[in-house]
């Protein structure tokens, strides 16, 4: 792993402060017990004065761009300085108004206007639930009969996703639609797909997520693939391993169905690095965005497609403040880079912090790693 570990090109944009700070960070986040406390009393404390003031200027500032577009901005230039992209990704979870589903709708369709044109934001990306109350979508999924309410409610995510993949196919912007838990997953992808075939005719405008923790996902993606040819289409994903592993085992054994979850780890990482190749082997059909922090990923896709450097249809992409040894040397070397940059009030964004810290627990070696990069960064720079 020797090409992942310069860390004068991986942490160049950072300060020392910035370095220290990211370092007490990762230290902090290899206790459980303390991400378990701040899981359990951020979303009331986060009221608090002084806290809100004290979460901006630790976890806040080293994993999100900015509480609003304009602030995010400022983040996106310091990463296009070194030639590393910017997903500008609207953070607020949570909410089950039909008014606030109309509020990131019309957050989005502002980021692509923002993307029209604009080399330092790529792509676009919303979170179906986003777009409507995860019950619809797995009622939906499942073909159970909707009420008035519920017939309403799934018109309203249908016209939104339609909207949405309109406004970026007319003004060449990629859209990304995330993958979120099973139970709802169904529809998001029956839509994701539908966009596809209408927008992804002549060029990729549509992308949908790919979670290989799911044992059933490699299949998919071959049985799209299949579907794109028959029906003359092209197709784009975002390939990750996956964000809800404990959520969806607990609600399995919990329910009493078949867990969806791969039974282990080495099977998350063969199906995901199978759907690399795979795709890599239909590169005038598929558009890829491998969202990774796994730098054996990251060297096997490297290395099996030796021209990635000239090919727009295949992207590497890392969250905001995580992993820069990857996003910041793979851009140095010239390959298509771009990191997830979330965004919005300190207060809405918390549950996505606590997700970030509760993944780099329970990611083997995730925070250790880190830590050992930056420790050796400080090291280098005390002695320069």
């Amino acid at each position: 792993m020797h090409f992942f570990e310069n860390t004068k090109v991986a942490f160049k944009s950072k300060s020392n402060y910035e370095l220290k700070r990211a370092h007490f960070l990762f230290k902090a986040v290899n206790y459980n017990f303390l991400v378990n406390i701040g899981a359990a009393t951020l979303p009331w404390a986060k009221n608090i004065p002084g806290v809100k003031y004290l979460i901006k200027n630790t976890i806040y500032d080293h994993f999100c761009g900015g509480e609003t577009r304009d602030e995010s901005l400022k983040t996106v230039d310091k990463l296009f300085k070194h030639n590393v992209k910017s997903i500008l990704d609207y953070s607020i979870e949570g909410k089950e108004e039909e008014s606030a589903y109309d509020n990131c709708f019309q957050e989005i369709l502002a980021l692509i206007d923002l993307a029209e044109n604009n080399p330092k934001i790529p792509f676009v990306v919303f979170k179906p639930t986003g777009y409507g109350n995860i019950k619809v979508y797995e009622k939906v999924g499942s073909n159970a009969t909707l009420t008035k309410k519920k017939q309403k409610a799934w018109e309203n995510i249908k016209r939104r996703f339609f909207e949405t993949c309109q406004k970026a196919h007319d003004k060449n912007v990629i859209i990304m639609i995330d993958a979120e838990e099973s139970w709802m997953q169904t529809a998001a992808d029956d839509l994701a797909e539908e966009m596809m075939q209408t927008f992804n005719k002549e060029k990729v405008t549509v992308l949908n997520t790919l979670q290989m923790y799911r044992h059933d996902r490699l299949e998919y993606l071959k049985n799209q693939y299949e579907k794109a040819v028959q029906n003359n289409y092209f197709l784009g994903f975002k390939i990750v391993r996956g964000a809800y592993m404990e959520k969806e085992r607990e609600r399995a054994e919990k329910r009493g169905y078949p867990s969806p979850i791969q039974p282990d780890k080495a099977s998350t990482d063969n199906d995901y690095n199978t759907a690399l190749s795979f795709i890599l082997e239909h590169p005038d059909r598929i558009f890829l965005f491998a969202g990774t922090h796994n730098e054996r990923s990251c060297l096997l896709l490297k290395e099996k497609a030796e021209n990635l450097k000239s090919n727009n249809n295949i992207w590497f992409g890392q969250l905001f403040g995580m992993s820069d040894n990857i996003s910041f040397v793979l851009s140095e070397n010239g390959y298509n880079v771009a990191k997830y940059v979330p965004y919005g009030p300190v207060k809405e964004v918390i549950p996505y912090l606590i997700r970030r810290a509760q993944e780099n627990t329970s990611v083997a070696g995730q925070s250790n790693r880190e830590l050992m990069l930056i420790e050796k960064e400080l090291k280098r720079r005390k002695e320069d």
